[in-house]
């Protein structure tokens, strides 16, 4: 008796009903009337009408319905219309047989796999070949008119997702893989696959012939790609490659359509697209009804590409009216903007808001508004509007940067193989920074990192008295160190907030042969008075106390300068003028003239008898301007200023940013040296990150596959030894030991060795060193 299920319609022919539990896989009969819907917890079967899906039969049977009801996979027979087969979770093969008169409709059950069956599939033209895949590694073709398979196919390799047996080609099916491998066989030699090569980078969940071109396999894998290859050629190409957005389940080929296929994700993304393979940047077609992740698609006639039929974990199966779907060209957006790699700028925008010329051939030419009417019209078929991509057409700009303009990113790659991140103290890792800043005349850079030396550096414990007692060789030790600007801008700071509680005081003593003889010229002891635009980094002094001497008075610290004591010259026969600035009227005439200083003192420091400021900060006080200074390079798209920083500092200031910024900015770098091509400095800036999710990028696809030289058979153990041909795998061409270190081999003729030994034998000698005949290169 049949029972109408609940059925709502969306619109024209698009409609669905909801299923009594998710669906893992569907499959359509011959004459695309039924389809079944298998699952975990359901097996049913609906006819196609036009109102809607009617309820057929359920063949979940019995009161305690065993696992082999527990669906992964399911097909129907193209050549006969009661044969079913499933992939059951138990590692079950189970044929059915609508036929059947009574309500058990299983017919033949199979239990040779020890683990999941994911895959089943009929031959396409040999009613009882049939054949399976699962997570055991092993494929299993059987005779549905005995009971045990006819032939075993071992992959040697990691789990079966999927296995198609081709179209044109009677004998030949192929198998993907969990390792990114896709193999070929034939099956009338199940000892050795014919074909191997490696399609995608993680495992391979879905492959699926072309229905017309005899070579083309599409496949889809976790690294969210679409390939195609070419399996026609001796050597398997890569012909056409679509990018998704997530993991790719199923992959269908379009009937009656040469270059569209289908696909749907396994997490994430809940839609169905239809991909122009020729233009792989866009979906071609969406359908966007599903509210969780699509298990199971597939188009409902062979020749029929207006309807696709899917199951969803959302318990809803669909058929999908190829008019309704949305077109995402239609919301593309036909402006662009980018910035090459060394300040090149290119912009795109619409046709008709670009003012182009005309092109050479154009001119002169009249263009009519019903195409081009150079050739009879009868011999063009109006094309039809819904299978076409939008024709949406941009102008292209690029306006080249001059050389040597300040646009170049010559300072950005300099920078980054010269600054060092790890593996010295913090203090000289600013140092050489600043240092690599100034060479490359950044000095805002460099500035930036001096400070940060002087703010998250420990200071010296001071050991002055009150009385600023003399040490025992009669100089005031020194209390703290700094730079003349360090100072200056220290000092300039303190007497903005509170100028009387920032009066130094700083003893001078003249040492000359006359016993602290004044300078000619001046009527007392000479004072030395520099404004802020005269303190250098060489102007620094050093400073020496005569123990007889007697006690000084102090003297008052002016608010832009202050006095410092040096050494006059013996006999200053031409004593040279510190020239005067306009911007410190405190420097006279007289006081220039007797200034005379020796190259050794601008090596000197100067010692200060007081801090400028409490050595008790703790390192939390600056973070609070750390982090605005953070942000401002990055805004201004320093991005590798704030890194760089960001690594130094570590812990000091890491906790005051959200790891979601501090996310944003490490992958913009890592991206900037990836495009430079600066590999080494990238994976250093990744592996000096703290960001769980940047610490990852080098931790993806590092595990490699080989096979051994020898049997070409792929290595299962984990030593140097074929567990096959008991050959050592590894072995050096030239020397003939095995390499245990850093291994080179040719990608056209597989021989390899010792790298520094292919490089000698290369200098001398194109050929091979196995003698193979081929002509190695190494680049």
């Amino acid at each position: 008796m049949e029972k109408m299920s609940r059925v709502s319609t969306i619109g024209g022919r698009t409609m669905f009903c909801h299923l009594d539990a998710p669906a893992n896989a569907i499959s359509v009969c011959r004459d695309a009337t039924q389809v079944v819907v298998a699952g975990r917890n359901i097996f049913k079967i609906y006819g196609l009408e036009e109102d809607g899906f009617v309820e057929r039969l359920n063949l979940r049977v019995g009161r305690k319905p065993s696992l082999n009801f527990s669906c992964a996979d399911v097909m129907w027979h193209q050549m006969e219309e009661n044969l079913l087969a499933t992939a059951a979770t138990n590692g079950a093969v189970v044929t059915w047989n609508l036929a059947r008169p009574c309500r058990n409709k299983q017919e033949q059950l199979f239990t040779e796999h020890k683990r999941t069956v994911n895959k089943v599939c009929f031959h396409p033209t040999e009613v009882n070949m049939l054949l399976s895949g699962s997570q055991d590694g092993f494929m299993k073709c059987f005779d549905l008119r005995k009971k045990e398979s006819v032939s075993t196919f071992s992959g040697q390799s990691e789990s079966v997702r999927d296995v198609q047996f081709s179209i044109k080609d009677y004998f030949t099916f192929a198998a993907s893989f969990e390792n990114g491998n896709v193999q070929l066989w034939d099956i009338r030699r199940p000892d050795r696959y014919e074909r191997m090569f490696t399609a995608h980078t993680g495992p391979v969940f879905c492959c699926d012939w072309h229905p017309e071109d005899r070579g083309w396999l599409a496949t889809g894998g976790r690294d969210k790609m679409v390939k195609v290859w070419d399996m026609s050629t001796n050597r398997v190409k890569e012909i056409y490659c679509v990018q998704t957005i997530a993991s790719v389940a199923r992959v269908k080929w379009r009937p009656e359509r040469r270059y569209h296929l289908a696909t749907c994700s396994m997490m994430v993304d809940h839609n169905i697209y239809v991909w122009d393979v020729r233009r792989p940047f866009i979906p071609f077609a969406t359908f966007e009804e599903h509210k969780d992740v699509t298990t199971g698609i597939v188009w409902r006639h062979q020749h029929d590409p207006y309807y696709l039929l899917s199951g969803s974990k959302d318990s809803t199966l669909y058929q999908h009216m190829f008019k309704d779907a949305s077109r995402p060209v239609d919301r593309a957006n036909p402006e662009g903007l980018c910035f090459g790699l060394f300040g090149d700028l290119a912009f795109a925008a619409k046709e008709s808001l670009m003012s182009a010329p005309p092109s050479v051939g154009d001119v002169g030419r009249k263009t009519y508004p019903g195409g081009d009417r150079r050739y009879p019209i009868f011999f063009f078929k109006k094309p039809d509007v819904t299978e076409q991509f939008a024709q949406v057409s941009s102008a292209l700009s690029v306006f080249e940067s001059e050389a040597g303009s300040i646009v170049g990113m010559d300072w950005f790659i300099k920078t980054a193989q010269s600054y060092l991140l790890s593996g010295k103290p913090f203090t000289e890792l600013c140092e050489h920074n600043a240092q690599v800043a100034k060479r490359l005349n950044r000095p805002q850079e460099s500035t930036t990192w001096t400070m940060l030396r002087i703010m998250f550096s420990e200071p010296a414990n001071p050991s002055l008295s009150s009385n600023h007692n003399l040490n025992k060789s009669g100089n005031l030790p020194l209390v703290n160190s700094f730079s003349m600007k360090e100072m200056s801008a220290a000092l300039n700071e303190r007497n903005k907030e509170n100028r009387q509680d920032n009066l130094h005081s700083l003893e001078t003593n003249l040492n000359n042969n006359d016993e602290n003889e004044e300078t000619e010229g001046s009527e007392g002891q000479a004072e030395y008075l520099f404004g802020d635009a005269e303190l250098d980094d060489d102007d620094l002094y050093s400073m020496e106390h005569d123990n007889q001497a007697a006690e000084e008075p102090e003297y008052l610290l002016p608010q832009e300068a202050f006095p410092l004591r040096h050494e006059i010259m013996d006999h200053p026969s031409a004593p040279e003028p510190v020239q005067e600035k306009p911007e410190s009227p405190h420097v006279s005439g007289s006081e220039a003239e007797s200034t005379c200083l020796t190259s050794m003192e601008s090596f000197s420091l100067i010692s200060v008898s007081q801090l400028l400021f409490s050595p008790h900060l703790p390192p939390k006080f600056f973070c609070p301007i750390v982090k605005e200074m953070l942000c401002y390079y990055a805004k201004q798209g320093d991005v590798q200023m704030a890194v760089s920083v960001l690594i130094v500092l570590g812990d000091r200031i890491r906790k005051e940013i959200d790891e979601l910024t501090q996310e944003h900015w490490y992958m913009s770098y890592i991206d900037l040296l990836q495009r430079f091509e600066l590999w080494n400095v990238s994976n250093e800036v990744i592996k000096l990150s703290t960001c769980g999710a940047i610490m990852c990028l080098n931790q993806a696809s590092t595990t490699l596959h080989i096979n051994c030289s020898n049997c070409k058979r792929p290595m299962s153990n984990k030593g140097w030894i074929c567990d096959r041909c008991h050959q050592c795998a590894s072995v050096c061409a030239v020397c003939h030991h095995v390499v245990k270190g850093l291994f080179v081999w040719c990608q056209g003729c597989s021989h390899g060795g010792h790298l520094e030994h292919v490089m000698e034998w290369l200098k001398q000698s194109k050929h091979c060193p196995a003698g193979c005949g081929h002509l190695c290169e190494y680049t």
